[in-house]
């Protein structure tokens, strides 16, 4: 798995992608903003470690530039400040954890392998789900010889419901685990979600229990 790392603390920096590269992770570093941008735009990463306060283009602005466009891969924002304006703010750009300074490095590496395995890194982002396959990566799902491309929330919110398949998940549940802003969507916009998937996996895989939630068969 291939990390890029932005930190310029040189010996955080050097002390983290050693520790990264110990456990079998390919990582490339970088002390700005603007030097990691050109990187993302010519190489491919599975997982990307953004420090906050870094020179020429800050972490959480980097964040939303690959964000508004389309890069989805996982990141973890890594933070010395003790608001959580930042912190919030950086949920509603689309970072997908955080670790606040001074951090041990075992917690960092337990949030890199819980990333990996939400995603479907660590072992494929080709997800199996017999009759049909879905891409975490691509966000597509393959059925019957056919693609269809999807959201990153509704890619999100199918594996979900796989992961917890013959179990009602709750409007509240889904709303914990796949939204990280405080600006919760509506219920009508994860009705809208369930529909588009249903429509293609088929409306026997994702079931409605009015006032309860959705169960995967």
């Amino acid at each position: 798995m291939k990390i890029l790392l932005l930190e310029d603390d040189a010996l955080l920096s050097d002390l983290i992608s050693t520790h990264l590269i110990e456990q079998n992770y390919e990582v490339d570093t970088f002390d700005d903003g603007e030097k990691a941008l050109e990187s993302i735009e010519n190489k491919k990463y599975d997982m990307f470690i953004f420090d906050i306060n870094v020179p020429k283009i800050s972490g959480l602005d980097l964040l939303k530039n690959i964000r508004d466009y389309d890069i989805t891969i996982p990141t973890i924002i890594i933070t010395a400040y003790q608001d959580t304006g930042n912190l919030k703010k950086g949920f509603c750009y689309g970072c997908d954890d955080y670790i606040k300074k001074p951090f041990d490095l075992e917690e960092l590496s337990q949030r890199v392998i819980n990333l990996s395995k939400r995603f479907g890194i660590d072992k494929n982002h080709i997800i199996d789900m017999k009759t049909h396959t879905l891409d975490l990566i691509n966000h597509t799902i393959e059925k019957d010889k056919n693609t269809y491309e999807i959201s990153k929330k509704e890619a999100e919110i199918l594996y979900y419901l796989y992961n917890n398949s013959k179990r009602v998940v709750s409007f509240d549940e889904l709303f914990q685990n796949i939204w990280y802003c405080d600006e919760y969507p509506s219920q009508i916009t994860i009705r809208v979600y369930i529909k588009n998937l249903r429509n293609i996996v088929g409306k026997d895989k994702i079931k409605t229990l009015r006032g309860l939630g959705y169960i995967y068969e």
